[in-house]
């Protein structure tokens, strides 16, 4: 196997009636287009879109 499963369940939590996200969108692409969670930035696979993170000093 070449890469690993993605679990969906992994994107949302759901708490009684209702659903949240817990990934981000990507602003450009829409909704469906999960941004990837790295170190110091947000990217997007798609359009390469990159949000770099707040880092506290």
């Amino acid at each position: 196997m070449k890469h690993k499963p993605v679990k969906q369940s992994s994107f949302y939590k759901v708490t009684g009636d209702s659903i949240q996200r817990i990934k981000k969108y990507c602003p450009r692409c829409g909704d469906g287009f999960i941004l990837s969670e790295h170190k110091d930035r947000f990217y997007c696979g798609n359009c390469k879109y990159m949000e770099t993170k707040k880092v506290p000093k």
